[in-house]
């Protein structure tokens, strides 16, 4: 066992999918590993949420590709912006704005949702 989630991180872009890489692929260090850090130089208590980072693949080359190119896509704009200015000098893909929401949910093999559903709407003005 490596004490990764090896599962699609779904993302999707305004209902749109913007990215599935696997969890635990390029996972650079696992969970265990996390928590031991973690439980080290933190006060932690019941209840805390410990994320992994950005979930990202490197398919096959040093930018990856997005879901229309036949590849798994990304899980954060910032990421894919940085890829696009590598590749073409500027980046293509904006930010989100107002009105704009994003998906994020993981399911298992069989199909059941991992932690339901995170779902956010970018409201400008209150």
């Amino acid at each position: 066992m490596d004490n990764k989630v090896h599962l699609p991180l779904n993302v999707q872009l305004n209902n749109k999918l913007f990215g599935c890489p696997n969890a635990g692929v390029d996972m650079t260090f696992d969970f265990a590993h996390l928590l031991s850090h973690l439980a080290k130089t933190r006060d932690v208590q019941a209840g805390t949420i410990v994320g992994s980072d950005t979930v990202s693949n490197k398919q096959d080359n040093l930018y990856g590709s997005s879901v229309e190119n036949g590849g798994v896509g990304y899980c954060c704009l910032a990421e894919v912006r940085m890829y696009e200015t590598i590749e073409t000098g500027s980046p293509r893909t904006p930010f989100m704005d107002d009105g704009d929401t994003v998906k994020i949910y993981m399911n298992d093999k069989d199909g059941n949702s991992i932690f339901g559903e995170i779902v956010n709407t970018v409201k400008t003005e209150f």
